[in-house]
């Protein structure tokens, strides 16, 4: 298979953590040829979307050279057997019109990962709305009269934006915070940019779990994201710790429901955040966590999902 991967700038990977790594070592061991672009390096003519690719070779080193390019040339997208976007937010409008070029290849007969209307349908934290049988009380706005009677309801509650990443602007508050007003005012821009609010979920001092979905199937294992001391995000980016875990009863049944559905809409890859017993994020950009949870248990991830890759899309 020829795969393609739009990417941040490659000399930026951490390779010791990062999964999109993980895949293209795992696609280059079963003899796939991987080409890398960025965002930038799409277009689109009469004649379709192109990418300006470079073929990519991995030279089994774990160090600043870790890579050989060749000069990248003009490709048709449908060129590729599988173009898999894993740019890392933040979602901004650039991303968005990544998503349109992304949609014009998909209807040319380009195979995009994942499915770019899918991506725009399912703001990662928004995106919980259509399963709230498995949600904590959570509100959606910017009105702040709404945001104080949620707050005084629960007591305790996490504020954020709906675009934020790596726990960036979370911020946990009481509804006695003397700082309630300028928080509220911080996140909402004073009533221009719209948050969510949810009850504060105590669990969250046991890992704010990453459950991946490939395929429309759950992976058997869970990074458990500890937040360090004082801390109320567990995010890795925020200093959390993760740990591997087997899936819970209520994992899997969380995992079970949302995988086919999601996999219907065109999400090979998910990753669901899981408080305690509570779905909080629905991640679709670019989900990570591959690495920590294979080198933990020795469930190759990033196996699931090449096999996903390798199996022919259903008409």
């Amino acid at each position: 298979m020829k795969l393609a991967f739009i990417v941040d700038p490659l000399d930026e990977f951490k390779l010791y953590k990062d999964s999109t790594y993980a895949m293209m070592r795992e696609a280059a061991k079963r003899g796939h040829e991987l080409y890398a672009l960025h965002q930038q390096d799409l277009a689109w003519r009469q004649s379709g979307v192109t990418g300006n690719a470079s073929r990519l070779h991995l030279t089994g080193q774990e160090t600043e050279a870790w890579y050989v390019l060749e000069p990248a040339v003009e490709q048709a997208l449908t060129a590729f057997d599988a173009v898999l976007m894993r740019k890392d937010p933040p979602f901004d409008m650039e991303y968005v019109y990544s998503t349109y070029l992304l949609e014009l290849a998909e209807a040319q007969g380009a195979r995009i990962v994942n499915r770019p209307r899918a991506v725009r349908d399912h703001n990662e934290k928004m995106a919980i709305a259509r399963f709230p049988r498995f949600t904590a009380p959570s509100l959606v706005t910017r009105r702040e009269t709404l945001i104080r009677d949620f707050i005084a309801e629960h007591g305790d509650a996490i504020l954020k934006p709906l675009h934020g990443m790596g726990g960036a602007s979370i911020f946990r508050v009481r509804h006695d915070d003397p700082n309630l007003s300028v928080i509220i005012e911080t996140l909402t821009l004073h009533g221009a940019q719209t948050i969510m609010a949810q009850r504060y979920i105590p669990e969250i001092r046991d890992g704010d779990k990453r459950v991946l979905l490939i395929g429309g199937k759950p992976v058997p294992f869970a990074l458990a994201r500890i937040p360090k001391a004082g801390e109320t995000r567990g995010n890795l980016a925020a200093g959390g710790t993760g740990v591997a875990r087997p899936l819970t009863a209520r994992d899997r049944e969380i995992a079970e429901s949302l995988a086919p559905q999601l996999f219907a809409d065109g999400l090979t890859l998910v990753g669901l955040d899981v408080i305690g017993d509570y779905l909080t994020e629905v991640n679709v950009t670019s989900p990570t966590c591959f690495v920590e949870i294979t080198e933990q248990t020795g469930f190759n991830v990033a196996g699931m999902m090449l096999d996903a890759l390798e199996t022919p899309p259903t008409p």
